[in-house]
């Protein structure tokens, strides 16, 4: 699913907004969690998971081309645990058509 069938799907679902407030408030949302963790922050949405920034530690690595030792610095990535009802919702049996 692409942002706008997202979009499209939120706005559908709810009469009162237009596809153009629905894209409003998802970039509203994910702007929102971008700064939060950007700050060192977590957002946690209860059965849906949690985003939050980790450090990554300096290392070396290899050129694949040369196979030459070369340093990676130390980062910072953005990390998502998804919550256990999402886990589950992944995770359920799936049905199968009777014939």
């Amino acid at each position: 699913m692409t942002k706008a069938e997202l979009v499209k799907s939120i706005a559908d679902s709810h009469t009162v907004l237009s596809i153009k407030e629905a894209g409003q408030i998802l970039d509203f949302i994910t702007d929102t969690i971008i700064a939060t963790t950007a700050k060192g922050e977590e957002v946690a949405l209860a059965g849906f998971g949690k985003f939050s920034c980790v450090d990554r530690a300096a290392r070396e690595g290899r050129n694949p081309q040369t196979g030459k030792a070369i340093k990676i610095p130390a980062k910072k990535a953005p990390k998502f645990s998804p919550g256990k009802e999402f886990r589950d919702a992944v995770n359920a049996p799936k049905k199968t058509a009777k014939k």
